[in-house]
């Protein structure tokens, strides 16, 4: 298991970012560019997931948004946000210019994901919340009998909250096997590495232990991503668990992989066109 765990630890590091990728990056930096701070870590080492789910897996209506038979997403890292309003506003959920009021006090737009906004399931950001949100959108489901799933992405450093796990035993419990759940595997939390703070590995494993089915991935890996997501309707009767390799600020090469961007503040207009030209050359 550590021979794979480090193999896609060093292929996430390596993974080029093609154009839609780092079109969506700069979709992210409209954001940054008027809040002049924000989180930047998990925003860019989350697109390549969302955009796989959006761009190849959910089952959505832009005319119906509460239409009964659609997938639900939540991203339970609410912190995230401004990677999933960059997908959201490119499919067309509202106008991508709203980004250029990220954060003011007028705009839709806030520092943590609100469930106002056209496309979102569920109000996020207070660690280790959603999964159970979408574990009580799975039971629902199952019970009314419509074939739909729910998935779910959770972050690393929650997983030290003791929600996560209780969550899990209910997941298992009720067998819901329309319930994927997706973890952004960075690495690193808002105080630290997560190996310092409080070590998850063997992640796989422990996951295994509450009965799951675990998949383990390179979350820049839009190839691998699709095939992995799409594989798991033929996993019946188990929860599925989707372990994303990621790298924190992929794509800014001067921020990854350094706990400090977590959350970065003081992102000027010479530090905003740094990191556009670094997206450029990735």
């Amino acid at each position: 298991m550590k021979k794979n765990y480090n193999k896609l630890v060093a292929l996430s590091k390596k993974s080029t970012l093609d154009k839609r990728s780092k079109n969506l990056r700069k979709v992210v930096m409209r954001g940054f560019k008027n809040s002049k701070k924000g989180h930047v870590g998990s925003a860019f080492s989350m697109i390549e997931i969302l955009r796989v789910l959006y761009d190849d897996i959910l089952k959505y209506d832009l005319k119906k948004l509460n239409w009964k038979f659609r997938d639900r997403l939540i991203v339970s890292p609410g912190w995230a946000s401004l990677a999933l309003y960059a997908i959201l506003s490119d499919k067309g959920f509202f106008k991508t210019e709203e980004l250029d009021n990220f954060m003011n006090t007028d705009s839709i737009l806030g520092g943590c994901i609100v469930k106002l906004i056209p496309g979102i399931e569920a109000t996020t950001g207070a660690c280790g919340h959603g999964l159970s949100i979408a574990i009580g959108m799975a039971l629902s489901l199952k019970l009314k009998k419509i074939k739909r799933k729910v998935f779910v992405i959770l972050g690393d450093g929650e997983h030290g909250e003791g929600s996560i796990w209780e969550a899990a035993l209910s997941a298992k419990k009720n067998k819901l096997d329309n319930l994927i759940i997706i973890i952004d595997y960075n690495k690193i939390q808002c105080s630290g590495l997560t190996k310092d703070v409080s070590e998850l590995e063997p992640l796989s494993e422990k996951w295994k232990s509450f009965g799951m089915k675990v998949h383990e991935v390179n979350g820049h890996d839009v190839k691998e991503l699709k095939k992995t997501f799409k594989k798991l309707k033929c996993n019946k009767g188990y929860v599925n668990v989707v372990i994303c390799h990621t790298v924190m600020s992929k794509g800014i090469k001067m921020f990854e992989n350094n706990p400090t961007y977590h959350w970065k503040g003081g992102i000027d207009t010479e530090l905003h066109s740094e990191m556009k030209k670094s997206i450029d050359r990735y």
